[in-house]
């Protein structure tokens, strides 16, 4: 079992930077591919960043590539999420996912591959 709890979020305006953070409880974190998610209202769940275990290997979805760095400190069993230049439209609330177990090259991109989630943390950017 994995219990996680976002923190970080918060209201910002256009063009700041904000790192989100993601406390994972259990054993299994440090092997486990893990990734970030947010839902605006209204819209469906969407892929933003997923890292392998070891965090040698990540994966962006192409709205953020370039913004967003997602790492982790599997000593700290904490998953980071570092959004840069924010935009109105990142506005929603942020979610973190584990995938119990899986290579060091897994990087998982879709919900259905994920088993535990956090509630959430929300995110809006306006001026």
């Amino acid at each position: 079992q994995v219990q996680l709890v976002e923190s970080g979020g918060g209201l910002v305006q256009p063009g700041v930077s904000l790192r989100l953070s993601c406390a994972a409880s259990g054993r299994t974190f440090s092997r486990s591919p893990v990734g970030w998610f947010r839902q605006a209202p209204g819209k469906e769940r969407e892929f933003v960043a997923s890292i392998s275990w070891s965090g040698r290997k990540t994966a962006y979805a192409d709205s953020v590539k370039g913004r967003c760095t997602i790492n982790r400190d599997n000593a700290k069993n904490t998953l980071y999420l570092q959004i840069n230049s924010l935009r109105p439209e990142d506005t929603a609330v942020y979610y973190c996912a584990v995938r119990p177990l899986g290579s060091d090259s897994y990087t998982p991109t879709r919900g259905e591959e994920y088993t535990y989630w956090g509630q959430g943390t929300q995110v809006t950017v306006s001026s």
